[in-house]
């Protein structure tokens, strides 16, 4: 019996910790001056002066980001160097 609390309470805590794979938040970097998107949940401390979310896909947190008015306007070079492309 205790074996199946102790499996069944590893399971559950495995199972929630995997609830934040795969989200996005927008967070304002104060040293570079723009709003990054990030897949952990910031630290509202020092540089990073805010943070939104979290929304489920990188589409959503950029479409958040162009709402934001404290974020600059986001460059096709920016985008490019976010998505990893040449």
């Amino acid at each position: 019996m205790k074996r199946l609390i102790l499996a069944g309470s590893l399971l559950l805590a495995s199972g929630s910790v995997s609830f934040a794979d795969g989200l996005f938040w927008v967070v304002g970097n104060r040293a570079t001056g723009k709003c990054d998107i990030v897949t952990s949940n910031p630290v509202i401390i020092g540089d990073i002066w805010f943070g939104d979310g979290p929304y489920k896909s990188k589409a959503d947190a950029r479409l958040a980001r162009s709402t934001i008015r404290a974020c600059p306007a986001v460059t096709a070079d920016d985008e490019k160097d976010e998505d990893g492309t040449n």
